[in-house]
């Protein structure tokens, strides 16, 4: 995988085949089909370990990584909107080049197109879980139902808002970080 991640990086998906993985692995190509199925599944695998913040850490279910402990133990709504927004950028920093990779190879292959889908289903549930537990202890606006409020956090913590933001307008980490907190807390909480 961490052979793999480096080769998507650098070369796409398109100019990443599963013989440069085995050999830049140092195994037969064979292995590497027998350990995921395909390039798409491999691709799958490398892009799960880079939003989890490595392979030892992909293993770790979510809710046990500190950074989700974190947030989930926290009972201040507008402290875990903060935490959540502290999440994002290095989520960006260590997954974007693969995640640009398989958004823009999805158009060209089915089998990654659908590696995209389930990666953003994986996100939306991920988040309707964070907005639920604020619907659930009264914490949203009275505006804002946990559908609405999970549609918010999933437009605002895209990575096409943050390479707007970051890549193309050159905002720093921090003040996108900064943004998203403040953004997300006035949108999803009273007051």
């Amino acid at each position: 995988m961490a052979a793999a991640g480096r080769l998507f990086e650098a070369h796409g998906y398109a100019g990443t085949t599963m013989a440069t993985v085995a050999t830049a692995a140092g195994v037969v190509v064979e292995t590497v089909y027998r350990a995921f199925g395909s390039k798409a599944g491999l691709f799958a695998a490398v892009i799960e370990a880079a939003l989890a913040g490595g392979i030892e850490r992909s293993e770790v279910p979510v809710e046990r990584r500190p950074a989700i402990a974190a947030l989930i133990a926290e009972t201040d709504p507008h402290r875990q909107i903060e935490l959540y927004a502290a999440t994002q950028p290095g989520i960006h920093l260590r997954a974007g080049p693969l995640l640009r990779a398989v958004r823009d190879a999805a158009a060209l292959d089915p089998e990654v197109a659908k590696v995209w889908t389930d990666l953003e289903a994986q996100r939306l549930a991920g988040q309707r879980r964070f907005t639920d537990r604020l619907a659930s202890r009264g914490a949203l606006r009275d505006d804002v139902d946990a559908d609405t409020a999970a549609d918010l956090l999933f437009l605002l913590t895209s990575l096409a808002v943050h390479d707007i933001l970051v890549l193309e307008r050159g905002w720093s980490l921090g003040k996108y970080q900064s943004w998203l907190a403040r953004s997300l807390d006035k949108g999803l909480l009273p007051g």
